[in-house]
């Protein structure tokens, strides 16, 4: 455990001790907040230069920044992960262009170049949300690891999407909290607690068989297709999830397991661009069969 985590366990189980309730409140709030801001590598700053950037607000004074590559036709919308950024995914972005796709993607807030120190699945609802009214239905949307999660929850709201791509995708927002707890070695009552204020805070009124929220209740409300890819070495989000997800879904979603590629190397790999982006091309009129070299399907 790093020493700011520790220090972090011993003050929300201690807290817990005295007050429950107040506990559950900090765990809530670190639970949201990410650690760390990681910065861009250098071939991704080449990528997000030539982008035009823009920015959505989230009211409060809080916002995300948004990237766009293209005019804006034929929107594909590319959405980060936690403690990460949009040009962790810039890697799609030249062979959606040559495609003749657009391209959109966004910094949520607390990541990479947008302000704040925090983000919760309803920042990602909002901000897909409002790039969706910007630009219109997407010819697909791509999600790596927790942008899997608030993604849907964009679509279960109204986004549409003619087809779906998750990388490393988390299925159960219940894994993150088990994680989150595992990881600071959380007790069994202040678990609770944080249970307590996320289905009060981010889920009111949703039914409680689906709280927290899971991709496992979305095939009826996402009818498009939906490619599943994730690595068997995933140390960070576990391959059991993308499985999880694919079964869900049934005959409407193409699993691919990768090796050797771990939880983010796994965006840059050639075999899994090329996989994506010939999936994106299958929903183009007049799009011709898959490239043969594409991985296989577990």
């Amino acid at each position: 455990m790093k020493p700011t985590e520790a220090l972090a366990s011993t003050v929300l189980n201690t807290a817990s001790l005295v007050s429950g309730r107040l506990a559950g409140k900090g765990a809530f709030t670190l639970f949201h907040m990410p650690l760390v801001r990681s910065r861009p590598r250098s071939a991704e700053r080449e990528v997000s230069g030539t982008a035009h950037i823009g920015r959505v607000e989230l009211g409060g004074g809080r916002h995300a920044v948004t990237y766009r590559w293209g005019d804006g036709a034929r929107p594909v919308l590319l959405v980060h992960g936690w403690q990460s950024r949009a040009s962790r995914l810039s890697a799609f972005v030249p062979g959606l262009l040559e495609r003749g796709y657009s391209v959109v993607a966004f910094d949520a807030p607390g990541h990479g170049d947008a302000g704040g120190r925090s983000a919760t699945i309803l920042d990602y609802r909002d901000i897909v949300s409002a790039l969706h009214d910007q630009y219109g239905t997407f010819e697909c949307l791509i999600a790596h690891s927790m942008g899997a999660l608030g993604s849907f929850f964009g679509l279960k709201h109204g986004v549409k999407a003619q087809r779906v791509v998750t990388i490393s995708g988390v299925c159960d927002f219940d894994y993150l909290i088990r994680e989150f707890c595992a990881e600071l070695k959380v007790r069994d009552r202040l678990q609770a607690r944080l249970r307590d204020e996320i289905r009060e805070r981010l889920f009111p009124g949703m039914p409680a068989r689906e709280v927290p929220f899971s991709l496992t209740d979305m095939p009826r409300s996402v009818r498009a297709p939906l490619l599943v890819i994730h690595d068997e070495d995933d140390t960070r989000i576990g391959v059991a999830q993308g499985r999880r997800l694919a079964a869900a879904f049934g005959d409407q979603a193409r699993l691919v397991v990768t090796s050797g590629l771990g939880h983010r190397r796994i965006l840059g790999d050639a075999d899994v661009l090329r996989t994506v982006v010939d999936f994106v091309g299958q929903g183009a009129p007049g799009a011709g069969e898959p490239d043969p070299r594409t991985l296989s399907v577990d």
